[in-house]
């Protein structure tokens, strides 16, 4: 007889079959194949010599993806949302003025967030879909005086973006001049930075045992957008959607964001087609299709269809499939007669 009280679970006993489907939400996206092979690559100690150096070209990359020669450049250890979390955490301390621009979820989680760590939040607010001008922002940082501003470059949850704010981004000097430590050891900044070399320390201390294999992705990754051309892929997400919105237009669907400058190229919002329940459009395109799409989220649920077209998933051919499959799904899906 076993000692052991919990037994082997018999659903690990024999091997899960993962499906090969078309990932055209908000994310997560399709990878390319050599992605998919450098994360597979022999395993590396996180501080040997080849995963430095791995760090140093991830840095390069990133600081090429976007547009800048801030030292302070690196890749957290986690989702996106660590990310954001981050940036608030390392640059408010409780009790300082924080100004955050809301027209979507992301606006939303980074008030919260602020507000959990004591600082003082304000926000400026705009409706689903709609988006802010410089003279609005500039209003509201004259009233508020805050110590950050916040806003969501690619609102995915709403299909909006922002380009033309005029504004600095990242104030290293507050980072590490701080008077009170960052509220998460692990998102602290001063550490992080000392593990990606990023300060005049000549040595790399252990802060947490890095995802080597993640490492090899993101390189991977970065390696094609440079081999690609920064402005090559800002083209062709541009050209993709646009066709992608023409073809919506000419099925009779209407697009969520009405300014054709402020819509996201990678994620389009789709007003909800009235008398449709927004689910059974995704799960018949999932279950015939086998392409994943979403509804809206947070302030956009219940009111969009979320389509992306990101990274090698932005081409011609997979609008031309994503429109087939919601053309189908408006035939076959009920429709209410109210």
């Amino acid at each position: 007889m076993s000692s052991l009280s919990v037994l082997p679970p018999e659903c690990l006993l024999q091997p899960f079959p993962v499906p090969q489907r078309l990932m055209l939400g908000p994310g997560p996206s399709n990878v390319p194949a050599r992605i998919a092979a450098a994360g597979a690559q022999p395993m590396l100690g996180h501080l040997h010599a080849e995963t430095i150096e791995i760090m140093n070209q991830i840095k390069s990359g990133i600081q090429y993806a976007f547009q800048t020669r801030n030292r302070v450049t690196l890749a957290v250890s986690g989702p996106g949302h660590a990310a954001m979390e981050c940036a608030i955490f390392n640059s408010l301390e409780p009790g300082e003025s924080v100004l955050i621009a809301v027209n979507g979820i992301w606006g939303e989680r980074a008030a919260d967030i602020a507000e959990r760590i004591g600082a003082k939040v304000n926000t400026v607010v705009t409706s689903p879909g709609g988006y802010f001008t410089n003279e609005e922002i500039e209003q509201a940082l004259d009233k508020y005086r805050p110590v950050v501003f916040f806003l969501t470059h690619g609102e995915s949850s709403t299909g909006v973006q922002h380009w033309e704010v005029l504004l600095s981004a990242w104030m290293s000097k507050k980072i590490f001049n701080r008077r009170t430590k960052p509220i998460s050891y692990f998102l602290d900044m001063s550490w992080l930075a000392n593990y990606w070399g990023c300060d005049d320390k000549p040595v790399r201390a252990y802060h947490h045992t890095g995802p080597v294999s993640f490492f090899y992705g993101l390189r991977e990754s970065l390696a094609i957008l440079a081999e690609t051309g920064l402005e090559n892929s800002w083209k062709r997400h541009k050209e993709v959607a646009e066709y992608f919105h023409k073809g919506l237009e000419e099925m009779g669907l209407k697009l969520f964001v009405q300014d054709k400058k402020a819509r996201l190229p990678t994620v389009t919002t789709i007003v909800a087609p009235s008398g449709y329940e927004w689910r059974e459009i995704t799960g018949y395109i999932m279950k015939t299709y086998n392409i994943e799409i979403s509804g809206g989220l947070g302030p956009s649920a219940g009111m969009v269809l979320r389509v992306g077209l990101m990274g090698c998933n932005s081409t011609k051919a997979n609008v031309d499939k994503v429109l087939e499959a919601l053309a189908d799904a408006l035939k076959h899906c009920h429709k209410s007669r109210v």
